[in-house]
């Protein structure tokens, strides 16, 4: 029955978006999905290495496109809790940049990329009647292919015990609530030696999401070229701090290294 329900509240959310008024999912200014000036915060400056601080043990190279703020995080919360699908396009767009970021310089190995979301727990996917997560990564999958990037998107992480709602809990509470939670699909290892994986998601807080995601992939033994380099992750947000680019963040970091 909660499935029929989920569909019902999806259609419903994609209908309201054909037939209400827009707004700009950053300001508010009506009339446009996303006004120009929020698609510049968004992913006008292009995707940066993002490092958490502290950092935890395991996480893969991260790369994402703007500061988990003012406008972007407006323009993520309102995709991510309240519905507002048309956004999926422009979150997959910049999520694209930071994919194609995190690859650079890599070495270049068979097949396409596999965009492989980190899973959201199976409560909350049924609570907001849709996984943002992977709506995102599937239009970051199609923006890289309409740029000539063989890309496709491989859900294959799944969660092998519940976990409880990460808001409110602290960076080692999160790597706690998290340490062996994701595991591989069966099958999914055969599927991923296809092509290089890049985990992806819509935002990094304190990186215990992309570290367990990372460690369930390096956990395929049976596939040692899975696990032979760094794994790369991509995400549409960070908090500012952890860009770590501007002289008056320096210093913080470096107290956190």
């Amino acid at each position: 029955m909660g499935g029929v329900r989920g569909r019902w509240r999806r259609t419903g959310r994609e209908i309201a978006g054909l037939v209400l008024p827009v707004a700009c999912g950053g300001c508010g200014r009506p009339r446009t999905v996303l006004c120009e000036e929020c698609g510049r915060a968004l992913y006008g400056a292009g995707a940066r290495r993002v490092r958490p601080c502290p950092e935890p043990p395991g996480l893969p190279v991260v790369h994402a496109v703007a500061p988990y703020e003012d406008a972007v995080r407006a323009v993520l919360l309102g995709h991510k809790e309240r519905g507002a699908l048309g956004l999926a396009g422009a979150l997959g767009g910049a999520l694209a940049v930071a994919v194609r970021a995190s690859v650079a310089g890599a070495p270049a190995g068979p097949g396409p990329l596999l965009l492989v979301p980190v899973p959201s727990a199976r409560g909350a996917v049924r609570a907001r009647g849709h996984d943002p997560g992977l709506r995102i990564a599937r239009c970051a999958a199609g923006e890289l292919r309409r740029a000539g990037v063989p890309a496709r998107v491989l859900a294959v992480l799944r969660q092998r015990r519940p976990v409880s709602d990460q808001a409110g809990l602290s960076a080692p509470e999160r790597a706690a609530n998290l340490a062996g939670a994701l595991e591989v699909s069966p099958g999914g290892a055969r599927l991923l030696a296809g092509g290089r994986a890049v985990l992806v998601d819509d935002l990094m807080t304190t990186g215990a999401s992309l570290a367990e995601a990372a460690r369930a992939l390096s956990a395929i033994r049976e596939w040692p070229v899975l696990v032979s380099a760094q794994p790369r992750a991509a995400v549409v947000a960070a908090p500012a701090l952890s860009f770590g680019n501007k002289p008056e963040l320096t210093g913080n970091l470096d107290r956190c290294r």
